[in-house]
């Protein structure tokens, strides 16, 4: 296994908070004895990816009383997957740990997880085997998209997974050297490889508050994924391109055969309308799918980083050790305030 950063210590959580304040404390408490009970050696770093209620001042408040914990607050609200990139990016510990602060995911695994890493696993993802409290189309909606990120990514991703699992430090090094803006971190565990192993838990029901991944950010986090690790939607269009321009040679001789051949040359009008309408709305339908991967081409080359950091607390003087990922760097000192 590798060896802590720097005197750190065994294990880093990384804990992403968006609006957490209902169960913050609670889910400190829990983690900080699930992991008392693991080991002395512990750091617990909570991000908050720009909450409006009062996740600040109350994870502020902990980190004052509780010298094994951490808090980054970002500047501003840049998305759950780079909350969790920013906690990697502090954490000094010889393995990390992802979980949610909502207390679905039980503080309790984490000694489970740590079981296998000790075996010699350096990805221990955690896969839900029963899923609490979840609605039958939000089961239905999920099973559906982990399936067909599978279907169509280059690299597979566990059944029903999301990103609580330890990773030990030689992958989240190889994290680090990923700074693409548009991430799936599950999947990107994925494509580094190493040695991976499953550990099966009951997913519990969300002890407080809204879930932050309604619809509309799951279809858009779907995207993501396959966008990010598939080309195979430009392969689709292609084949389709190539499926229609047949069609249109044989519309073509079907015209030129009616002007040659009969007598009939104005009839044939309905065929004509029809083809020209569900060419445009495919030529629509393809033009959206090359957007997607050109909007992300500009995104990248554009260069800005990954988040900036408006508060620390709990930290060494010095920055987090650097990855090769530089864009994905926190704020410069002038934005940075140090406790």
């Amino acid at each position: 296994m590798n060896t802590p950063v720097a005197n750190g210590p065994k294990l880093s959580v990384v804990v992403p908070c968006f609006n957490e304040a209902e169960v913050i404390e609670i889910t400190h408490g829990r983690l900080s004895s699930a992991l008392k009970a693991i080991t002395p050696s512990y750091e617990i770093i909570y991000v908050d990816d720009g909450s409006r209620d009062a996740t600040p001042e109350l994870l502020s408040a902990i980190q004052q009383a509780d010298p094994n914990t951490r808090f980054i607050r970002l500047s501003r609200n840049f998305g759950h997957q780079i909350a969790v990139t920013a906690g990697i990016e502090y954490a000094r510990g010889a393995a990390v740990v992802l979980i949610d602060a909502d207390l679905q995911d039980p503080p309790e695994v984490i000694a489970d997880l740590v079981a296998k890493w000790e075996q010699g696993y350096h990805v221990v993802y955690a896969q839900r085997a029963v899923r609490q409290g979840e609605s039958h189309f939000k089961l239905w909606t999920a099973r559906i998209f982990y399936r067909l990120i599978n279907r169509l990514s280059e690299v597979p991703i566990p059944l029903d997974t999301g990103d609580f699992r330890l990773m030990d430090r030689s992958v989240t090094t190889a994290l680090k050297r990923m700074p693409e803006r548009h991430r799936m971190l599950r999947a990107m565990t994925s494509w580094v490889g190493f040695r991976q192993v499953s550990v099966p838990y009951v997913r519990a029901e969300r002890f407080a508050g809204e879930s932050k991944y309604p619809l509309k950010k799951m279809i858009a986090f779907a995207l993501d994924g396959i966008v990010s690790f598939s080309a195979i939607p430009l392969k689709v269009v292609t084949f389709f391109g190539f499926g229609f321009s047949a069609l249109s040679a044989l519309g073509i001789l079907y015209a030129l055969m009616m002007r040659l051949l009969t007598d009939v040359w104005v009839p044939g009008w309905t065929l004509i309308f029809i083809s020209v309408m569900l060419v445009g709305g495919l030529q629509f339908i393809f033009l959206g799918v090359i957007g997607e991967y050109i909007g992300r081409i500009y995104s990248e080359a554009k260069g800005r980083p990954l988040y900036l950091v408006m508060q620390e607390l709990g930290f060494e003087p010095s920055p987090p050790e650097p990855g090769a990922a530089q864009t994905a760097a926190a704020a410069p000192a002038a934005d940075r305030q140090e406790v």
